[in-house]
């Protein structure tokens, strides 16, 4: 489990201190999808940095697996059991090709080659690029380059994969290719900690929370979160249109209440 106990983190900036999260605690259980949602400056990258050891928290405790995330001897430990994947994917890439790029962490550990193999084609078959092993990544589209970063976070076989506005700079096409990644890692036991400012990609999550100026303003299901309209808009979020959508069905009778409000429930309901 990675929990989060009471943490606090603040910068410098121009002589002063500036708060970034404040007794801020949560928890992500293995095979457990938890959105992390909030505006811009709310302290959410600041949140991925310090679940790796990015960042030591000042106040409060991070743990990975009863790992202490400030443990600077257990660095590579906690890293092995914690993927990260940033919002671009180009600051990622470090190899002339795909293959050796999703290779270079796990070639890091020293594994033997047919090991190391085994783990290059395992990830490129979980994000769909198999068959692409031997082009260039600057040749890839926008979604290829975010699911090669996937898939180098995948090699090192880590129990969580924290993703960091993962879509925000992808096509419409992109954008799906990767939430279907995410929702099959979930169900083979990944762990996901899915940081966005946008609820369209979360609304299939199991909880959701939301930080403003640093704090934990929400915590509860996407379909509460969906619920509290005046606060999300003070939030700096907006109402996903297929909530709005479902909203409207159920207005007019031709969607029940306890329908999740997510394209394939709906489809389904309305098709029964």
């Amino acid at each position: 489990m990675i929990l989060f106990e009471d943490i606090s983190f603040s910068y410098r900036a121009g002589g002063r201190t500036v708060p970034a999260l404040t007794s801020v605690s949560l928890s992500l259980s293995p095979g457990e999808h938890l959105a992390v949602l909030g505006a811009n400056g709310s302290g959410k990258s600041t949140l991925v940095r310090l679940v790796n050891g990015l960042l030591y928290a000042q106040s409060g405790s991070v743990t990975v697996d009863g790992i202490d995330a400030c443990d600077e001897g257990r660095a590579r430990e906690l890293r092995e059991r914690v993927g990260i994947v940033f919002q671009r994917a180009d600051d990622q890439i470090v190899a002339t090709s795909v293959e050796d790029d999703v290779a270079f962490g796990p070639e890091n550990l020293g594994l033997p080659r047919a090991e190391l193999r085994s783990r290059v084609d395992e990830s490129l078959a979980a994000v769909g690029l198999v068959g692409l092993e031997r082009r260039e990544p600057h040749l890839l589209s926008g979604g290829q380059k975010q699911r090669l970063a996937i898939a180098g976070a995948l090699a090192m076989r880590p129990a969580y994969l924290v993703l960091d506005e993962p879509t925000s700079m992808l096509d419409p096409q992109g954008r799906v290719e990767v939430l279907a990644i995410i929702r099959e890692l979930k169900t083979r036991g990944t762990g996901i900690l899915h940081v966005t400012h946008d609820l369209s990609d979360v609304v299939d999550a199991d909880r959701a929370i939301v930080l403003d100026c640093g704090q934990v303003a929400f915590e509860g299901s996407v379909a509460d979160l969906l619920g509290h309209n005046e606060a999300l808009s003070g939030w700096g979020l907006e109402r996903p249109p297929i909530a709005v959508l479902a909203e409207r069905l159920r207005s007019v009778g031709a969607l029940a209440s306890n329908v999740a409000a997510t394209p394939e429930a709906l489809s389904e309901a309305l098709w029964r």
